[in-house]
């Protein structure tokens, strides 16, 4: 790996085109050469957002999970409580605003735990995940698409399910991985 150029770019762009456009997301068809120097074909998703995920943690190790119906998947899905974080605008102050809308809670210790991909072949959305500590409940703010349920469990068993596939979100299972990792929980 010593002799790797990390910033070189194989591909070249011939051409793009949007293809659709919503408040969320951008598709692009794009006419490339690969990086053997062969034509191709590229659709990307482009977010319009930050992904962002928050790990609320309470003095006696429990966290909450936020389980809603995902349409895209046709079905129910336990997560950590995560949203979209307009981009140019605070990550930290986006993140402080998911968790209270969708549990309540207002953190007075906040932890970047880490910055990742969600699915890097096809997408260049960027996410990130923060643990919140120092609790103070408060009032629920869901936005109109959101039906949420909120679980109070221990930070061990939400470990668990992300081990046993009861939780599936890339984002929910690296973060609280990393949480386990972190503060030496067994799962």
């Amino acid at each position: 790996m010593t002799n790797i150029d990390e910033h070189h770019n194989p591909w070249q762009t011939l051409q793009t085109a949007v293809v659709y456009e919503n408040n969320w997301i951008q598709v692009r068809h794009e006419d490339v050469i690969n990086p053997k120097g062969g034509k191709g074909i590229y659709g990307l998703v482009s977010f319009k957002n930050i992904a962002i995920g928050i790990i609320p943690i309470d003095k006696a190790g429990n966290t909450w999970l936020v389980g809603q119906y995902r349409y895209a998947l046709k079905e129910y899905s336990w997560e950590i409580p995560m949203g979209g974080g307009k981009k140019g605008l605070s990550i930290l102050e986006s993140a402080q605003r998911e968790l209270k809308e969708e549990t309540g809670f207002t953190a007075y210790h906040w932890t970047e735990l880490m910055k990742l991909h969600t699915s890097n072949s096809v997408t260049d959305e960027i996410g990130y995940v923060f643990l919140a500590e120092n609790l103070e409940a408060g009032e629920t703010e869901p936005e109109e698409t959101e039906e949420l349920k909120l679980w109070k469990l221990s930070l061990q068993e939400a470990v668990q399910m992300a081990m046993n596939n009861k939780i599936t979100d890339a984002i929910s299972v690296a973060g609280l991985l990393k949480v386990a990792l972190l503060k030496k929980i067994v799962a």
